[in-house]
Formats: C-alpha cells, structure tokens, sequence
C-alpha cells in the first residue's frame, strides 16, 4: 500500500514540475474579423470577399492584431503549433496591411518596383517587425509544407481564398487539405482541365520547388483530383492582383 501511495506521489510530482504543454493564442478576436468575410464574384472569379471598410471602422482588426503580437512565441512547441500560428499570423498581417492603406486597388500599391510590399514593415511577432515575405520565406516555407501555398493569403482575387476559421494545431492537417482541394477546384483561379493540357496557378511556377518532396506538382495535383488525364501542365492561369474586397 505504501509503495502505491509512493509511486502515485512522484508520479503527481513529475507530472506537475514537468515542461509546460504547448499553447495557442485565444484567436477569438480574429474570429471576430473573419465573420467580415463571404463569398461572391469578383472580375468574374468565384471567392471569399473581405469588407474591408467595416475592419477599419469596427476595430476588430486592431485587436486581433494585438493579441497575435503580444502573444509570447515561447509558448508555441511543435511544428502543427507552429505552422498554424504563422499561417494565421501573415493573414492577419496582410489584412492589417490593407487596412492601414485603405482605400486601395491592390495589396501591391503599398509598396513600388523597387520597394516590393512584401519587404516592407507588416507588423510585430515576439517583439521584433517582420515583413509578409519574412513570416513566407523566412519561417513558413523552410518548415518543407507546402500546402501553406493554398492558405496563406496575400489579399488579392487569385490568392486562396481566406478561410472563415482560424487555423489551429488540432486541425491543421485537416484544414490544409480542404484548403488545396478548394483551390484546386476553382477553376477561376486554381486549376482548368483542357483537352490537351491543364492549366494551374502561377502560385505551382513561383514555389514549384516546394512540391519537389512530395512528388512534385503534378503529384500534388493529382492527390486530390485522382482522376486527371497525364496532360502537360501550364502555369498560366492569369494572376489577378485586384484588392480581395466586397466593396
């Protein structure tokens, strides 16, 4: 009897003085902001359309963002936690983007030729300012998943479209790939099956290194449409930079 009251002791003992479990953000704020996006029809291209004047007039946008910079980055452990708050994080960061520079056209007219957007301040992560091409080149394509490709959004029409939930450890596998099957079955602006060829995203030309490990892009492409004919790929789809807006 003692030595079970022994081992249930230490056994509560380590239990307690052990490493803390890994912990998300409370991403209810940014729940908030994506209640802001719904489908429709822009330049002819079925999406998800962000009202990006009620983010800048209700505020739901500037405490989303709050949360997501004061939110300390030693907590996250794990890639799953990882990958679901950085993909969260440059969408919050392109919608803050866009927000902060409303009105506009595009996401592009932030920045120049010289001075691309994606190399400009986007905001704060752990104390330090990143830009939208830091969190992609920097932190989320070395982690070798390129499914982020159909998940992050750049705030434009021929980007995936953004998801109305945010992205969490539990689920990410899941919702990666509901992700790349939406994307892959617009054919506005994922893939076009011809009779000769299939045409796909320019998004598979600009990171077609990033499918290498998994086969490839038409590897990937065929994991969920199965049943496409061996037909040339080409990646001109045409790239429709316009602002993802509802108005």
């Amino acid at each position: 009897m003692l030595n079970t009251l022994l081992m249930t002791f230490f056994t509560a003992l380590l239990w307690f003085s052990g490493p803390v479990s890994a912990e998300e953000p409370d991403w209810s704020d940014y729940r908030s902001v994506l209640a802001h996006v719904k489908p429709g029809t822009k330049n002819g291209i079925k999406l998800m359309l962000v009202d990006y004047p009620a983010l800048k007039a209700n505020g739901s946008l500037d405490k989303a963002y709050q949360a997501l910079f004061s939110f300390d980055l030693k907590r996250l452990s794990g890639r799953e936690e990882q990958l679901a708050f950085y993909i969260n994080a440059y969408n919050i960061l392109a919608l803050k983007t866009v927000v902060d520079h409303w009105p506009l056209d595009s996401i592009k007219d932030v920045g120049s030729l010289l001075s691309p957007v994606w190399d400009k301040s986007a905001g704060e992560l752990g104390g330090k300012t990143v830009s939208l091409g830091e969190v992609e080149h920097k932190i989320l394509r070395p982690m070798g998943e390129p499914r982020i490709h159909l998940a992050i959004v750049c705030a434009s029409v021929s980007c995936p479209d953004l998801r109305d939930e945010p992205y969490t450890a539990s689920k990410l596998s899941a919702q990666l790939d509901d992700q790349a099957q939406r994307f892959l079955d617009n054919p506005g602006k994922g893939l076009i099956v011809g009779k000769d060829k299939l045409q796909v995203s320019q998004i598979f030309d600009w990171f077609e290194k990033d499918f290498a490990a998994g086969g490839g892009v038409a590897a990937f492409i065929k994991h969920y449409h199965a049943n496409l004919p061996d037909l040339k790929i080409k990646t001109n789809i045409d790239y429709d930079w316009s602002v993802n807006s509802s108005r």
